[in-house]
C-alpha cells in the first residue's frame, strides 16, 4: 500500500513545525560558511609557494631616459612638471613631474625604444632628494606586448633602489616582482638616465 503526501499537506507540516524550518535554514548557511571556508583554504595553498628570490621566471634589463621640459627644449622633452616645489628644504619638496619616457634595451638614448614609461614621480622628503614613481611600462613591439605596472620610492642617495611591480596584461598577466634603479648618469636637472634591472616571480 503506497503513501501519498499531498503538496498541501506538507506545506501544513512545514507551517505547523517552524522549527523544523530553521534548522533547515541554519544547515543551508553552514553548508555555505563550510564552502567558503575550502575556497579559501585552496586559495591560500595555491598562492603559498616559496619563491626564490635568486630564480625569476622572467628577468630583464632596460634604460629609462627622462628629459625635463625646461622652456626651451619642446622638441626634445619628455617629462614636464606640473606642481613647482614648495620652500620646504632645498630638495625640490612637493615638484610633481609627469612623463612619457622612452625605454631602450642599452643605455644609449637615440636606440629604437621598446617601451615607453608613462605616469609621474614627485619629491617627498626635505632633508634628501627621494621621489616617489608611479608609472606603466607600455610594450607595443614584436618582442612583447603588454604592460608593466610600477611604483615605490627612489632613495636616490643609495646605489640601488627596489620598486614594486605590481600587475601587468598581455605578455605579463597579473605578474608581481621587483624593479631595482639604478642612476646611470644624470646631467644638471634635465636629464637623468635610470637603469632598470626588472626581475618577475609570477608569471602567467
Amino acid at each position: 500500500m503506497s503513501l501519498y503526501i499531498s503538496d498541501e499537506e506538507t506545506l501544513v507540516e512545514h507551517k505547523s513545525n517552524p522549527e523544523m524550518a530553521r534548522i533547515n535554514f541554519y544547515e543551508y548557511i553552514v553548508f555555505i560558511l563550510f564552502s567558503l571556508l575550502i575556497l579559501h583554504t585552496f586559495s591560500i595553498i595555491a598562492h603559498s609557494k616559496k619563491l626564490d628570490e635568486k630564480k625569476p621566471c622572467k628577468r630583464f634589463v632596460l634604460y629609462y631616459h627622462d628629459i625635463l621640459f625646461n622652456g626651451s627644449n619642446a622638441a626634445n622633452a619628455t617629462s614636464a612638471t606640473v606642481a613647482n616645489h614648495t620652500k620646504l628644504g632645498n630638495f625640490n619638496h612637493g615638484m610633481l613631474v609627469v612623463f612619457d619616457d622612452p625605454i631602450t634595451k642599452d643605455n644609449h638614448l637615440l636606440s629604437p625604444p621598446v617601451a615607453r614609461a608613462q605616469g609621474f614621480y614627485f619629491y617627498d622628503m626635505k632633508t634628501e632628494y627621494n621621489a616617489w614613481f608611479s608609472y606603466t611600462l607600455i610594450f607595443n613591439s614584436t618582442e612583447h606586448k603588454g604592460t608593466i605596472n610600477i611604483m615605490g620610492a627612489d632613495m636616490m642617495g643609495e646605489e640601488t633602489r627596489d620598486l614594486s611591480v605590481v600587475g601587468g596584461t598581455g605578455d605579463f598577466f597579473m605578474t608581481r616582482g621587483i624593479a631595482t634603479f639604478r642612476t646611470d648618469i644624470a646631467q644638471d636637472d634635465y636629464y637623468f638616465r635610470l637603469e632598470m634591472d626588472i626581475k618577475l616571480y609570477e608569471c602567467y
